[in-house]
């Protein structure tokens, strides 16, 4: 099991422009303890709740969590407010959620799954949060089915 690095910091406003956000700056030290520019993925806690996200870099060098709006809600904190902070590398750092929608999908259609299979982490987890974030249950399944389709067709997820 890896050790588990823990510091404080404050939850900051940034992000990249396009996408304004919370962000949490990652002391240079845990970076290195973490592995350095190699590291990608974390998991680990917030003020006690559980997280896994990405280490992204700092224009400028450094690296810093993103903390969306949904999970700062979770977690029950709000900009400039301190915050317990431990992390450890991802020791699966391609894993995906899947909401049920996307799951039963995927499974009823064999092609869909190897397309889903095919894409990075990354893209995987954008599909998932795609579907997860509807807030109707038809929106989650139609958006489940109409991406299956677009995978089983070997077509860009989320282009038509």
């Amino acid at each position: 099991m890896e050790t588990s690095h823990t510091f404080q910091a404050q939850l900051q406003a940034g992000g990249p422009s396009f996408m304004p956000t919370q962000i949490v700056v990652v002391p240079p030290l845990v970076v290195e303890a973490l592995g350095g520019k190699s590291a990608r993925r974390v998991a680990g806690t917030v003020n006690g709740h559980a997280v896994r996200l990405g280490l992204l870099p700092l224009s400028g060098g450094g690296r810093y969590l993103m903390l969306n709006k949904d999970l700062c809600r979770a977690i029950g904190i709000q900009l400039g407010q301190h915050l317990t902070v431990s992390l450890t590398p991802d020791p699966d750092p391609n894993h995906v959620d899947l909401p049920d929608e996307l799951a039963e999908a995927l499974e009823a259609w064999p092609e869909a799954e190897t397309g889903f299979a095919a894409h990075t982490g990354a893209m995987r987890r954008a599909i998932a949060q795609h579907v997860a974030s509807a807030k109707q249950p038809e929106t989650r399944a139609r958006r489940a089915v109409e991406l299956a389709e677009r995978l089983a067709l070997g077509r860009h997820p989320f282009r038509k």
